[in-house]
């Protein structure tokens, strides 16, 4: 089933003079699907689109068949889109469990949404009267994500999952996140430089350059075919 759907998305951050231009994107429930794309290709810039970060040019974004507005971060959330930011965006004062706390709406489902994330990410256990601002960068990430997931997505954009991470801790984290797509039915969009880490782990590929998708199939495709990669990356014809 297709949770989000994008078609013809145009967007940058000076009108007329657009980073991403006539993006056609689809996602599926229960799949990762990873953006790459050399740097400055314009993967930031299509998340925060997406997510009504940065107002759309033109072109249309559908989540569940609903139909988003330009430019409008609460009503996208409210859709079921949530964007993880590269930053992450933690409250860095805040402990480790407000942080999560923040992102549950009804009191009554606070604890029982901080015990959901720590069943994902246990390392976090330790560490929930710990200010954000004190985590080591591979907690940091998983308290992004679990404040993510319990805003309850549909779809879910993480942008540089493994920026300043050790290998090992991607790995970690790239296994919950799996696991997570399953048991909630998600759909996510991975931006991620390390090609061979996001093809491993997603289900669907598209490649960015230049502000356009200049290919698209399934990961396992990619794999079996790196120079399809490294030729989109290049911007030349595969011989």
């Amino acid at each position: 089933m297709t949770t989000m759907e994008c078609r013809g998305l145009t967007a940058g951050y000076i009108r007329e003079r657009p980073c991403v231009r006539d993006v056609d994107l689809s996602l599926a429930a229960g799949e990762i699907t990873c953006l790459l794309g050399p740097n400055g290709a314009g993967k930031t810039t299509l998340l925060m689109a997406l997510s009504g970060l940065v107002p759309r040019d033109g072109g249309e974004i559908r989540v569940a068949g609903h139909a988003i507005g330009s430019g409008r971060p609460r009503e996208t959330v409210r859709a079921g889109m949530v964007l993880v930011p590269d930053d992450r965006a933690l409250f860095r004062q805040l402990s480790t469990k407000q942080n999560l706390q923040l992102a549950v709406a009804q009191r009554a489902r606070r604890r029982a949404g901080v015990e959901q994330i720590l069943e994902y990410f246990p390392a976090l256990e330790k560490r929930l009267g710990v200010p954000a601002g004190r985590l080591s960068g591979g907690e940091q990430q998983m308290l992004a994500i679990g404040r993510a997931i319990l805003q309850r997505p549909k779809v879910l954009l993480i942008d540089e999952l493994s920026t300043g991470l050790a290998p090992v801790i991607v790995t970690e984290i790239l296994d919950v996140l799996r696991a997570l797509t399953i048991d909630e039915n998600l759909s996510v969009l991975l931006v991620e430089q390390h090609v061979h880490l996001a093809l491993g782990i997603a289900d669907r590929a598209a490649i960015l350059v230049h502000g356009h998708i200049v290919d698209q199939d399934t990961a396992s495709a990619f794999r079996e075919d790196p120079a399809r990669v490294e030729c989109a990356y290049l911007g030349v014809a595969q011989p």
